[in-house]
């Protein structure tokens, strides 16, 4: 598995994941295919000037063209101030194969070594287990249930963080 800056190439990934009822379930339902690209676009830029760390999901360095999924690592302002946050996605075809678990420990492991983004939160659906599943074996900590804004949507979630150069597994 590999991890590499999203590009403008990755449109379709984004539609395929984002506008897609099963894999936005639990984020309050698909996106609209109409401002993917523009989306992309921003993610990119976001990535080439190394404000946020979106990366796309590789299962095979022989195969870069094929994605497995994102997983994203960015920063934004909160009433408590600055928060870094992390979030992954994996397509169903590549899911239950330990994709999603080692993209995220593989970003945090980064953050590490490179002594940024202080805590990490994550915030997955309550009842999404292989989320929750994955917060608890890379060695996150359990804070909270909340609730969650996400694209104009107030979603349940368990509030987790993990501080990358300490509590990782």
């Amino acid at each position: 598995m590999q991890l590499r800056n999203v590009s403008l190439d990755d449109v379709d990934a984004y539609i395929r994941m984002r506008c897609d009822p099963v894999m936005m379930a639990d984020l309050g339902g698909p996106l609209p295919r109409e401002g993917m690209a523009d989306k992309v676009r921003r993610d990119a830029r976001q990535a080439a000037d190394d404000l946020a760390w979106f990366k796309m999901i590789i299962p095979d360095g022989a195969t870069p063209e094929v994605v497995a999924g994102t997983v994203t690592i960015w920063s934004h302002d909160t009433s408590d101030g600055p928060m870094s946050e992390i979030g992954w996605m994996v397509l169903p075809e590549f899911q239950g194969q330990g994709f999603g678990k080692r993209a995220v420990r593989a970003l945090l492991e980064q953050a590490r070594d490179q002594n940024r983004w202080g805590l990490v939160h994550a915030f997955p659906a309550t009842d999404n287990a292989a989320s929750n599943g994955i917060c608890r074996s890379v060695g996150f900590r359990f804070l909270s249930q909340a609730e969650v804004t996400f694209a104009g949507r107030v979603l349940r979630t368990n509030h987790w963080a993990v501080d990358p150069g300490k509590d990782l597994r």
